[in-house]
């Protein structure tokens, strides 16, 4: 649809991908086939493919229509989508945010904002997307040391802005976030900084209908997500694309995309919102925790 042109870059990357996949396929092509009669290499055609390229050439889009057999519409559509990549920043590629910004995280910040349904389990840390300033802040300067006053600000930036993601206007992400008890008991800063964060969990969980949060209690024992936290992301269907997971620690931070792989973590999810106490339950448990601190 041309109307989608007028969509966000990330969305428009994801759905070149989309699209030029479904060509390459049914034209009967591999992507290293492709890769060799264009002359690029691998890594290119599964950037594109991927979604991954901050900017595709419309010239690419135009030799690989050629070589797909596409027709004028669809051409038009996708060189449309590449020239908005060009045209147009998503708000991560601003200055003040890229220097900040490792590449594992630019990657995944383009998938979430084109989520439509986000499922994480935390397990230490409160989720990114419920987090409140001053507890993002305190994390940054304490857990990750050593950063100046001025990235620590940026970084408080990014985090702040990608929760508008839960309160836009058109298509709010939905959002199930399953928190690991200890998350609410440790102190991250002070008494006062954990008030504020677990009454804002407790309020954005009682006012958002599109947020649902549960708490895994201590007394659940054993469950699936004591292997580490995870974020499983899935999108618009007419994407088709499957959903992914999200994976990050001190040194790293990638995308898990086979199948096999993916469907253990959202098994994991499925076991653990089974484990975890209700809605209700675990709002009031929120709401007794803010009386610790």
């Amino acid at each position: 649809m041309i109307a989608d042109i007028e969509a966000a870059p990330a969305l428009c990357r994801l759905s070149l991908a989309t699209e030029l996949r479904n060509l390459r396929a049914a034209a009967g092509l591999t992507a290293s086939e492709v890769a060799k009669r264009l002359v690029w290499g691998a890594s290119k055609m599964n950037r594109i493919e991927t979604g991954e390229n901050a900017v595709v050439e419309p010239a690419e889009v135009i030799a690989l229509c050629e070589l797909y057999g596409a027709d004028p519409e669809t051409r038009a559509l996708l060189v449309g989508y590449a020239t908005v990549t060009k045209t147009k920043k998503d708000w991560w590629q601003a200055s003040e945010y890229r220097p900040v910004i490792p590449p594992g995280l630019k990657a995944y910040l383009g998938l979430e904002a084109t989520a439509t349904n986000l499922h994480t389990y935390a397990s230490e840390f409160v989720p990114g997307l419920l987090q409140t300033e001053s507890y993002v802040r305190v994390i940054h300067q304490r857990a990750l040391q050593g950063l100046s006053a001025e990235v620590v600000d940026r970084l408080v930036a990014v985090r702040m802005t990608r929760q508008e993601a839960l309160r836009r206007t058109e298509n709010p992400l939905r959002y199930v976030a399953v928190i690991n008890e200890a998350v609410l008991r440790r102190t991250v800063g002070d008494p006062a900084v954990m008030r504020g964060q677990l009454a804002h969990i407790a309020e954005v969980a009682s006012s958002l209908p599109n947020v649902l949060v549960q708490v895994v209690p201590f007394r659940a024992g054993t469950h699936p997500g004591m292997n580490g936290p995870f974020v499983v992301l899935q999108f618009p269907e007419r994407l088709l694309i499957r959903p992914i997971v999200y994976l990050e620690n001190l040194a790293d931070a990638w995308v898990i995309r086979r199948e096999n792989d993916v469907a253990k973590y959202e098994g994991a999810f499925t076991e653990l919102q089974a484990v975890a106490l209700g809605p209700q339950e675990s709002l009031s448990m929120v709401k007794e925790a803010i009386k610790e601190f």
